[in-house]
């Protein structure tokens, strides 16, 4: 599978059940860190989760699922044999949990005088292990496919929902069938210190995007032309920012808003500075509309007009995108968005970068104004960079104080 990712393949969902998978490596005697079976556990048994418990002549067991192993080869074990203090501690937190969710100001116990849990939440616990699991398991693949310093977590201690199912993370634009990115430059610079020197913004008629501290100095609808490719100064050149990637470790997070996942930094983020880029699938403007059609009936959008002088292309992140995918929409956004130029000089395709409007602490989530407007105003009314506009009014939940009371 990884050979086909690598010629760009499709990749699809494996059809057999995990349990199947388990079996049929253990049978072979395979190893398969993806699923769970590893040579420490692959003839031997290491607790995974704890699925209940129960009291039995006043003795505690819990049912424990065995790492690597199917649901089938549960076993109940006593208390005294377990050696797995966190997962006790996450069973009882899980536990408690459901409780004071379920609870609602009526009381609820354990069965035969707490010598057994009521069904309903051993399913809720064990459907937290699975959801932890998972999660983890795609922070894993994040990390793996991510080509960026910053480091990408993921939390959710709101919901049980799971990893998304038909996203698939990329690092740069993918281009639809039929669209060409010439990511190649013809020209650049010679110079020994391009923030003195007449470099490559020079060239392009605009100003170095960028102070001694590497944060934008330049006003919104202005286009940032960094260093490339082809020029002759190193990779510490003060004009190679966005083509770094994220320098900073983020995390996405269910939100507690009904605004499903968000992103939030886990460090504190200075003013002016680079955060991450908008990347996904590049389409034609014609079938953006035709995609906007069904997004609208979802009630979602991911598509990003690349209108910086016509409006021949869209950015669909709906399903091929980065961290910025789960970035939410705010009234009044601590993000702000910046055209980009580096290798592919059409500007009809500039690159999409996101950099941070004031200080960001660490905790806070990361909001863009889907409008474009805000935080700072659009220089010239030809210049729009909005996302594509939706036929259906959008609710924001943003909580701003400024909130406009819709995404559109």
């Amino acid at each position: 599978m990884a050979a086909a990712e690598a010629r760009g393949a499709w990749c699809v969902p494996c059809l057999v059940s995990l349990d199947t998978l388990q079996e049929l490596c253990r049978k072979e005697k395979l190893t398969c860190k993806s699923i769970g079976i590893t040579k420490r556990n692959l003839n031997n048994y290491e607790v995974e989760y704890l699925c209940d418990y129960k009291v039995v002549k006043d003795m505690e067991y819990y049912l424990v699922k065995w790492k690597g192993w199917p649901d089938s080869t549960n076993t109940w074990e006593p208390l005294q044999n377990l050696k797995c203090p966190l997962l006790l501690q996450q069973f009882l937190n899980d536990k408690r949990n459901y409780l004071s969710q379920v609870k609602k100001g009526r009381a609820i116990t354990l069965k035969d005088n707490n010598k057994a849990l009521k069904p309903t939440i051993a399913e809720y616990i064990v459907k937290k292990a699975k959801q932890r699991i998972a999660l983890q398991r795609w922070q894993d693949e994040l990390n793996r496919k991510k080509n960026h310093k910053g480091m990408i977590f993921v939390e959710n201690t709101v919901d049980l929902e799971g990893p998304p199912s038909d996203f698939y993370y990329v690092n740069e634009y993918k281009p639809a069938p039929g669209i060409s990115l010439v990511n190649e430059a013809t020209f650049g610079c010679s110079c020994t210190d391009c923030f003195f020197e007449k470099c490559c913004p020079a060239e392009a008629g605009v100003l170095l995007a960028y102070n001694k501290n590497r944060q934008i100095k330049i006003p919104p609808g202005t286009p940032i032309y960094e260093c490339n490719s082809r020029c002759q100064c190193g990779p510490d050149c003060p004009n190679r920012i966005v083509q770094k990637g994220t320098q900073y470790s983020l995390c996405i997070f269910r939100t507690s808003n009904g605004c499903g996942w968000g992103v939030k930094t886990l460090v504190k983020i200075k003013r002016m500075s680079f955060v991450m880029e908008y990347v996904g699938e590049v389409i034609t403007s014609e079938e953006a509309e035709r995609r906007g059609q069904l997004y609208d009936n979802k009630g979602i959008t991911y598509l990003f007009d690349l209108d910086y002088e016509s409006d021949e292309f869209t950015v669909d992140a709906a399903r091929y995108g980065n961290v910025s995918h789960f970035v939410n929409h705010s009234c009044d956004p601590n993000l702000q968005v910046f055209n980009v130029f580096i290798d592919n000089l059409d500007t009809r395709l500039p690159r999409i970068a996101l950099f941070s409007t004031r200080t960001i602490n660490a905790g806070e989530e990361l909001t863009f104004d889907y409008q474009m407007k805000g935080s700072g105003d659009i220089s010239s009314d030809s210049v729009d960079h909005s996302p594509a506009k939706k036929r259906v009014r959008t609710v924001c939940k943003c909580g701003a104080v400024t909130c406009r009371g819709y995404l559109n």
